[in-house]
């Protein structure tokens, strides 16, 4: 027998495995939950999303409700989107002073004061036809008029009490334009948590459900990025850390575990990566015909992504795990 390596000696107990383990394990700290409000008249609106089980759009009413739980269970971190009663080709419910994120964040901060609200910073839950940003008559995104309004958007969430915004649009220069935007508005010290690496992803189809966001024609190709490209990440990380941005995102996270492994040793910046609704839907649909242990399977994809270098991760699975204690507070 090889006497020069003998791996089993460090695995025979639990003890002496968690002892040399590399990678911490997950607490509640690394975790952000999404959350879906919706503007309605129904203050007990609570309807389930049918492709992301055990997720919900939610009024105002129903949204502090479950906030109250999930920060009684020890939840630290949340991030917003927003579904208005109304949309329009200018997607203004977005920027609306008294728009629906607006009211949630407002509310938040009043009852739960150290709560750490994100709010994502993004047209397509707003507009009428579901792109990210305004379109020009041919159809195409118009990239420099919709910073515009993405600067108005983030600087209504910073007024309402935000304590982070994070621009998923994927426009050229948002970051220097929102940067720009917060600091003139006095917002110096409002840090923004840039989208930075997004690709056009199959895994997000759940999420448009949920959002009520999905393009009525195109695609986002044109502005999120391919698939297949990984050094196209690294200069889109460079790009908005230039620009003024103060952590970054990968998204999607389990697909994309080289490019979160790629930027976390190339750039000195705190790194979240977000579990899309695609990777939620696909575990819960797997544990739900019992071809997977679904509570061990959750764990380790969320180990997987910290493993790779994130520091913060925006799941679905946060509520559930505070709630079944399987994770440390």
């Amino acid at each position: 027998m090889n006497t020069f390596f003998q791996g089993k000696r460090l695995r025979r107990t639990a003890e002496l495995r968690s002892l040399i383990r590399e990678t911490p394990a997950i607490t509640a700290s690394d975790l952000i939950m999404p959350y879906f409000v919706v503007e309605t008249d129904t203050p007990t609106f609570r309807k389930e999303i049918p492709s992301m089980p055990g997720q919900y759009q939610l009024s105002l009413n129903m949204l502090r409700e479950q906030v109250a739980k999930a920060v009684d269970n020890g939840l630290r971190a949340i991030i917003l989107f927003g579904i208005p009663a109304t949309k329009d080709p200018q997607g203004s419910g977005a920027y609306a002073e008294n728009g629906i994120v607006q009211q949630a964040v407002r509310m938040l901060r009043t009852h739960f004061p150290k709560l750490f609200i994100i709010t994502d910073v993004c047209l397509c839950e707003y507009t009428s036809h579901g792109h990210c940003g305004l379109l020009s008559p041919q159809g195409d995104v118009l990239n420099d008029p919709t910073l515009q309004l993405l600067t108005r958007t983030a600087t209504s969430h910073a007024e309402a009490g935000a304590d982070m915004v994070a621009p998923s649009d994927m426009m050229d220069g948002r970051i220097q334009a929102l940067r720009a935007g917060l600091d003139a508005a006095n917002f110096t010290m409002l840090p923004i948590m840039s989208y930075a690496v997004k690709y056009a992803s199959a895994y997000y189809g759940p999420f448009r459900e949920a959002a009520e966001s999905a393009p009525q024609s195109g695609d986002r190709k044109s502005y999120q990025m391919d698939p297949a490209n990984a050094r196209e990440g690294l200069r889109e990380a460079a790009a908005d850390i230039a620009e003024g941005a103060d952590c970054l995102i990968v998204k999607p996270a389990g697909p994309y575990l080289d490019i979160i492994r790629r930027v976390y040793e190339t750039y000195d910046i705190p790194l979240c990566a977000y579990q899309v609704s695609g990777e939620y839907s696909l575990i819960k649909a797997a544990g739900a015909n019992g071809w997977i242990h679904e509570e061990a399977v959750v764990l380790e994809s969320l180990t997987g992504i910290k493993r790779a270098g994130a520091k913060m991760i925006i799941s679905y699975f946060t509520e559930e795990l505070l709630q079944k204690r399987q994770i440390t507070l």
